[in-house]
């Protein structure tokens, strides 16, 4: 039944994309057509596939490694995901060979590799959408939670969990929401962290070509819940040290958005 609500909350965001019904249900491998709204329905429609146990398969065999191998990748989104290995994004996603271009650090964090990589991805092989995305049960929050003792690089890597953390438990300290809500605000965290840190990808956004959206894995269900674009993504549009433009003042967006957030059924994380 849950797995349902699921597939239920995916296709009514299929919906609302208003793509032609003729389009083809699983991303061709050469995408740059796709615009951003295209792009978010081979995720969700990929996903409803993997909570239903009827992956396509599609784009994993022979002739897609040969066809990528000669004529390049060609990727219709960038996912920034969790390394944790109960999180396959391409299986999750029910995706191909070349279909998705992945960042996968612990935490989902963006630091200078990650974001680099992400501009790779939007800018030099522009997929229209990027994708940071958490997951239920998040070791790296958790262990900054509970200040657990880490050795090596890892302190470097969780201290940009940190932030996430301290806003979570400003506002839900002693509720039983407290990790749930700072996996949440981790994703949240690490999208302000490549706006603040990345031109490219404002410009990409400010120009219509890329759409930015968080996204939350849940491990127990394979379901993935839509955050939808960041909350404060007009402040964080405007780089650091510049004015931000006047209330109504400005130019319009050059696309609607595509994406919108949405809330997991009841009972869901």
């Amino acid at each position: 039944m849950r797995v349902r609500r699921q597939f239920l909350v995916g296709s009514l965001l299929v919906a609302s994309l208003r793509l032609a019904a003729s389009d083809p249900a699983h991303a061709p491998v050469s995408a740059q057509a796709v615009d951003s709204g295209e792009a978010f329905r081979f995720l969700v429609e990929g996903n409803a596939r993997f909570m239903e146990g009827k992956p396509s398969g599609a784009g994993r065999d022979e002739a897609r490694r040969l066809d990528v191998a000669k004529n390049g990748q060609h990727p219709f989104a960038t996912v920034l995901s969790c390394s944790d290995s109960r999180v396959p994004v391409e299986l999750l996603f029910d995706q191909g060979i070349g279909d998705v271009f992945v960042v996968r650090v612990a935490g989902n964090v963006s630091d200078t590799d990650e974001i680099g990589t992400i501009e790779y991805g939007v800018g030099h092989l522009h997929t229209p959408l990027l994708v940071v995305m958490g997951h239920t049960s998040c070791g790296a929050v958790k262990a900054v939670m509970e200040g657990a003792e880490v050795h090596g690089s890892i302190p470097a890597l969780v201290d940009n969990v940190a932030p996430a953390v301290r806003l979570a438990r400003a506002k839900y300290e002693g509720s039983p929401r407290l990790f749930q809500e700072a996996v949440r605000m981790n994703v949240w965290m690490s999208i302000e962290d490549v706006f603040k840190r990345s031109e490219e990808v404002r410009s990409l956004v400010k120009a219509g070509k890329l759409q930015v959206v968080g996204a939350l894995y849940v491990l127990e269900t394979g379901a993935v819940i839509w955050m939808g674009e960041h909350p404060e993504k007009t402040r964080l549009m405007t780089p650091p040290g510049a004015r931000p433009a006047a209330p109504g003042g400005g130019a319009r967006p050059a696309t609607k958005p595509a994406v919108a957030a949405t809330k997991p059924a009841p009972g869901g994380h």
